[in-house]
């Protein structure tokens, strides 16, 4: 009898975590298993990727409540979803308030999964094997399955959870798994309780995907952009304080004024957009910082570019890193917490200063260094990057379930 596995995640827009899945779903690919995905809702750029081998089930129009507008449920059926979503918020605030603490993004997940959890359905079907990709985890005691699994995608140190609530949250899985050994070392530091179930399972990447997507063109109006006789910079993530995107124009102030004729290309969309295009304003730096917004197929863009960079504040473990030395590409990375899974420093990349002079100072340094860029290109092409043996991870907890 197959062993069947639930995967659920809450949509499929573009991000590293969704990309990451692909690269997971991909890999969960035998005669034995049967898989499933349950997405809370059936949008995004990234849905028409899912592997074929993989049952997509219904939506579940009560598990769209996480992140609608509250007005929105409010005027719908989903009044009592968003009377929730509202108390959330009160209960939230209340706590940090009296604690004195920072709300978080993080903290803002955990009360919303909370509260909203305790109203949401049962998800139809026994699994072997429930696999929660992202986010807090509450929900999966809506689930039926013999053994579950939470994924953390990020530098766990960095996040400034409310801890009981994550314990609550943690307790309803047997695994807890993380992307590198320093994010394992993290999490087993803040909750030393949870040790005995904290696992790591480094992002899978499939090299065909990458390369395929790679040989697409370019769209239309970016063309004229990267026409632009000089070299090519290039950054890809989400528009939010751990990229560190709205310090990309001080840095490239700082190259150009040197003397290096640059263009740095940013590929992605978020919050921190408008503080982004104030900063490219306020250096004057509009002819060489890009936004090119978001791409449902960034590959091309990391094909064509001279060097990746990813000058993060913190990362678990940056999956467009990983793609861009799939492709061959220098890459620099800042010094954030775990940025030594990530490399190895003068090896396969470069590690530069978080401090923007330092930083532009040392970016310049690799690009002025033929000699180092070409090392950095022939050393990722005897690597393999792709982490397809990690899939056994999740075989061999399959094989010990009875």
């Amino acid at each position: 009898m197959k062993k069947k596995i639930l995967v659920i995640m809450p949509s499929m827009f573009i991000g590293g975590a969704e990309r990451s899945l692909i690269g997971l779903l991909d890999s969960l690919h035998r005669e034995d298993i049967e898989v499933s995905l349950f997405l809370f809702r059936h949008e995004g750029e990234l849905m028409s990727h899912i592997p074929a081998h993989v049952n997509i089930l219904p939506q579940v129009n009560q598990y769209t409540t996480f992140d609608r507008p509250i007005v929105d449920l409010l005027k719908s059926k989903l009044f009592l979803f968003g009377l929730i979503r509202i108390w959330s918020k009160i209960v939230l605030n209340i706590k940090v308030k009296i604690k004195r603490q920072n709300k978080g993004v993080w903290k803002s997940m955990q009360y919303t999964s909370y509260y909203i959890s305790k109203l949401l359905p049962v998800i139809k079907g026994k699994y072997d094997l429930a696999i929660s990709f992202q986010g807090v985890p509450f929900y999966m005691k809506k689930i039926n399955a013999k053994k579950k699994m939470a994924w953390i995608h990020t530098d766990y140190a960095i996040l400034d959870p409310d801890k009981k609530m994550d314990l609550k949250a943690y307790r309803l899985v047997d695994y807890v798994v993380t992307v590198s050994d320093e994010c394992k070392e993290a999490l087993d530091k803040i909750y030393p309780v949870l040790k005995h179930k904290s696992i790591m399972i480094e992002n899978i990447i499939s090299k065909s995907y990458v390369f395929n997507q790679a040989t697409l063109e370019i769209d239309k109006h970016d063309k004229n952009i990267l026409k632009k006789d000089c070299i090519f910079l290039l950054s890809i993530g989400r528009f939010c304080e751990a990229k560190n995107f709205d310090n990309i124009p001080e840095i490239c102030k700082y190259i150009i004024n040197s003397g290096i004729d640059i263009q740095w290309n940013i590929i992605g969309f978020g919050g921190d957009e408008e503080l982004i295009k104030s900063k490219i304003k306020k250096y004057k730096v509009e002819n060489y910082v890009h936004i090119l917004g978001k791409k449902d197929n960034p590959y091309p863009y990391i094909k064509v570019c001279d060097v990746y960079i990813q000058p993060s504040r913190y990362e678990g473990k940056a999956v467009t890193v990983r793609e861009a030395q799939i492709l061959n590409k220098p890459v620099i990375i800042t010094n954030y917490a775990t940025s030594k899974s990530q490399l190895i420093d003068g090896y396969d990349g470069i590690i530069v200063s978080m401090d923007n002079k330092s930083c532009a100072k040392e970016i310049i340094e690799v690009i002025e260094n033929l000699k180092l860029c070409d090392q950095l290109i022939e050393n990722t092409k005897k690597n393999d990057y792709t982490n397809s043996l990690e899939v056994n991870k999740v075989y061999k907890i399959l094989e010990e379930i009875v």
